[in-house]
């Protein structure tokens, strides 16, 4: 299927994302709660959703549970908000199959992470995207996070591929460099939406540019991280970076140990989804643990447990 010439304007997904964690219950896809999660997160005001993400444990989930996930997203945003499915994969028959499944269930966009393990050189990464943008008729969003799939996304690729492909229309920035969001700006056209992939660089990816972020801390706090970026694009900057500095040190707790481990503890903490993680990933080290609940008594999104009455 060609692409449609007529999707060009990634702008359509500025504002706050947040890359939903997948609920487990004894090994299993808890999507009662996943659809819970999907409520608050409409109440709350986010722009959009990312199921089956990195935080949404996609690695782990067999074919008919990414697409069970995609589905249950499609039908609780139901058109209030957008949803952008994690289609990518390490194998380009893969990411077709899936992101074509992921037309078909009704998802709004696809998000598509940088082939992992197999190290592809520049030449390889347009022809994988390529292939997936021609197979589709959704919007494209890459992913670049070359921490954990051992290469980037040029910036003269991300050109190349917007010249061929019209409905690959963004990145999520996960490679922690502010300066790559100068430079996409400057090589790409204004309607090619760039988002932050980590919370601790939102507020600086904003100020070189971007136009929001996909948030693994909006799992917990969608309202709070939603509003951060919207008085930025408000012209509130001060207000926002007020915003940015107080949830800070909950940043930084989010990444005490490998995504999606510590925003799963921090959710259970705080009552709103259960902890379980598939293996390979553990729970948190007990230290680890502790610091991430202080964060959050301090900050006052979690409440102090009750001392035992003395006898």
């Amino acid at each position: 299927m060609a692409p449609n010439s007529t999707i060009t304007d990634g702008l359509q997904f500025s504002g706050t994302h947040t890359a939903l964690i997948t609920p487990f219950r004894n090994g299993q896809l808890f999507l009662e709660q996943f659809k819970k999660l999907i409520r608050d997160q409409i109440r709350s005001g986010v722009e959009g959703i990312v199921p089956a993400g990195t935080t949404g444990e996609s690695p782990t989930l067999n074919a008919e549970e990414h697409l069970s996930v995609i589905e249950t997203a499609v039908e609780g945003a139901a058109g209030k908000i957008k949803v952008i499915a994690g289609t990518g994969a390490n194998c380009t028959h893969e990411a077709i199959q899936y992101t074509c499944s992921a037309e078909k269930i009704g998802a709004d966009a696809s998000l598509q992470v940088t082939p992992y393990y197999n190290k592809p050189s520049q030449e390889g990464l347009f022809r994988h995207f390529r292939a997936i943008a021609e197979a589709t008729r959704l919007p494209i969003i890459l992913y670049n996070i070359p921490g954990r799939c051992c290469v980037p996304i040029d910036i003269a690729t991300v050109v190349r591929l917007r010249d061929a492909c019209p409905n690959i229309v963004g990145i999520k920035e996960s490679g922690g460099d502010v300066d790559r969001v100068t430079q996409l700006r400057l090589a790409l056209d204004k309607k090619f939406v760039v988002l932050s992939g980590d919370d601790l660089l939102t507020i600086p990816f904003l100020a070189m540019g971007a136009h929001g972020s996909i948030s693994v801390a909006s799992n917990l706090l969608p309202k709070q991280i939603s509003r951060l970026a919207r008085l930025f694009a408000d012209g509130k900057s001060q207000e926002a970076l007020a915003l940015h500095r107080r949830l800070y040190p909950l940043f930084q707790a989010l990444s005490l140990e490998t995504n999606p481990a510590p925003i799963k503890a921090a959710m259970k903490l705080c009552g709103k989804a259960p902890g379980e993680l598939r293996s390979p990933l553990a729970p948190l080290a007990e230290p680890n643990l502790r610091q991430l609940e202080e964060v959050l008594i301090r900050l006052k999104i979690k409440t102090a447990a009750r001392r035992p009455k003395k006898t």
